[in-house]
């Protein structure tokens, strides 16, 4: 069983960043965009929390759709993950919809992503909500997700720019974000 682990950050100052990635090590990959279509079980609200709930996400990135499911396991940010590649992006939204999931927000970004060793690093640029900075460890063992959340949120300090923890996913951040 695989868990997704991360921090995520907003950035004040993108180049700042970048530079300290660099110095870091951290190489970064061309920007892509990435289509990501959110959906719910149907008769969730936003104001349930998300623990308890497993949420499914389609994304287009060039001609490469997957699909994922996220169950939140302690926190929004550690979650139980299951994805793969599909062909048919339509014919797999109507597959989640029959299932029971009910689109609920479409997040659109601009992401470059690089690794640090064992974590993934993605800067990402979401219209209208800014440049944000995630790390991502990848995990099949029982490791305790909140000491791994704080190992990531120490490395994260330790490249020295001016960043802003966030506990709020891209959905929250998208229905937020006016269109």
């Amino acid at each position: 069983m695989a868990r997704e682990i991360e921090t995520k950050y907003r950035v004040r100052d993108p180049d700042a960043l970048l530079a300290a990635l660099a110095a870091a090590g951290v190489e970064l990959g061309a920007p892509a965009r990435q289509d990501d279509q959110a959906y719910a079980p149907r008769g969730w609200d936003p104001s349930q929390g998300k623990a308890g709930f497993t949420f499914a996400r389609l994304r287009t990135q060039g001609r490469t759709h997957t699909v994922t499911t996220k169950t939140p396991v302690a926190n929004a940010m550690e979650c139980v993950e299951h994805e793969t590649a599909v062909a048919d992006r339509e014919a797999m939204h109507g597959v989640l919809t029959a299932l029971g999931y009910v689109p609920s927000v479409r997040i659109v970004k601009t992401r470059r992503t690089g690794t640090a060793g064992p974590i993934g690093v993605c800067v990402d640029e979401m219209a209208g909500a800014g440049v944000f900075l995630e790390l991502e460890l990848v995990v099949d063992d029982d490791r305790d997700g909140r000491a791994a959340q704080a190992g990531l949120d120490a490395w994260a300090r330790g490249l020295g720019v001016e960043l802003e923890r966030t506990t709020d996913t891209y959905d929250t951040l998208a229905r937020r974000t006016p269109v």
